[in-house]
């Protein structure tokens, strides 16, 4: 097939540092191509693949101190995309729904992957107006609060299983946090729990623009004593080193995660996952398997022990079962096969109204059971 990849421009594909989406385009991308079809990434122009590049600016946008409006960049690119949009057989967005009035009228070959959260008011106004547009979610909880939008399928993301080696005997004897300083990532409570519990705790994480004065005000009080040490945002192949060498990640978030890609980054290295019961938590944790859920601080310190005797050999053995880039591209592959030839739906196991419009493709996978 000929595949239209068309990513956000914030970040590179892959990213330099921190850009989730960015990373789990490009392992789409390139396991396409792996599997032989002809794939063109539209993105930033430092973005490196073996897929056909657009370049549809020089540089990501996170990097270029002169762009104060992302939107009119994302526009051009969406005109780009609607330029050569004959030369394909599917239109793969993942720029959340800009696209949605330009593209209606080729709906049938166009997918859009929701990234982000949508529990959002506004959002909710959109899908009903623009309730044909077939939709990706990363989770059961993502879509939930739009039951009336065209989910086709919902697929989880998986990564290379290369990409990170698994530590089955770390050396380090600290929890980790990783990912992003924010009021809804919670750090505080990664370093409540790492006191209570006597553990050292490193923090690995970007602090964003919008996020300066919550890490001034709330964060970096926090961060005195030498059982706590922030080391800031860190590339890829920091990560495994990071990870692997960790007793466990901690993921305390306070927010309807949409997926969480840093649980099974920490799963691919055998590292196993303490999170709060939230968004996607429960899709992705095998509780008492992969890690534990909880549901705040105190009961995070009482199922400390626990985790940290978790099998590590078997939490890399269910991450490579359940979230490997090419079963996510295989995934949607049978999605683009279904729309390329205009099968029905197969998306009988998410409950959602009937509807008339365009139907579903896909069935929406169960959460894993819990461990006993």
């Amino acid at each position: 097939m000929k595949i239209a990849q068309i990513a956000p421009l914030i970040e590179s594909v892959p990213p330099r540092l921190y850009g989730g989406t960015e990373r789990v385009v490009s392992w789409l991308t390139e396991e396409l191509v792996r599997q032989g079809h002809q794939v063109t990434l539209f993105a930033s122009g430092n973005s490196i693949t073996s897929a056909e590049l657009v370049p549809c600016t020089a540089r990501a946008l996170r990097l270029d101190p002169d762009v104060r409006d992302a939107i009119p960049h994302q526009m051009i690119m969406l005109d780009k995309v609607r330029e050569r949009a004959d030369e394909f057989d599917i239109l793969h967005f993942h720029t959340d729904y800009l696209h949605f009035p330009l593209f209606r009228s080729e709906r049938g070959r166009t997918l859009t992957t929701l990234h982000g959260r949508q529990d959002l008011p506004d959002h909710m106004l959109f899908y009903r107006r623009f309730s044909d547009m077939p939709l990706v979610s990363i989770s059961n909880a993502q879509r939930s609060p739009l039951p009336g939008a065209n989910f086709v399928a919902t697929i989880h993301h998986g990564l290379p299983l290369d990409l990170h080696a698994p530590s089955f005997n770390p050396q380090g004897s600290y929890l980790a946090f990783l990912g992003r300083i924010s009021p809804e990532k919670r750090p505080d409570r990664a370093i409540a729990i790492a006191r209570a519990a006597g553990l050292p705790l490193k923090i690995a994480a970007k602090v964003d623009k919008a996020d300066h004065t919550y890490f001034r005000d709330v964060i970096a009080p926090m961060l005195n004593g030498p059982e706590i040490e922030f080391i800031g945002e860190i590339n890829e192949n920091a990560k495994s080193e990071f990870l692997g060498q960790a007793a466990a990640l901690v993921f305390p978030i306070d927010w309807p995660e949409p997926f969480g890609l840093v649980m099974i980054e920490a799963m691919a290295c055998g590292t196993p996952v303490l999170a709060f019961r939230c968004g996607s938590v429960p899709e992705i944790v095998e509780d008492g398997l992969t890690g534990r859920i909880v549901s705040d601080v105190d009961e995070a310190v009482r199922a400390l022990p626990g985790l940290l005797k978790l099998d590590r050999k078997a939490v890399r053995s269910r991450f490579e079962e359940r979230f490997c880039s090419a079963r996510m591209a295989a995934e949607y592959g049978r999605i683009y096969q279904r729309m390329l030839h205009r099968l029905p739906t197969l998306d009988s196991g998410y409950r959602h109204p009937p509807r008339v419009r365009p139907p579903s493709m896909d069935r929406a996978p169960e959460a894993p059971p819990t461990a006993a």
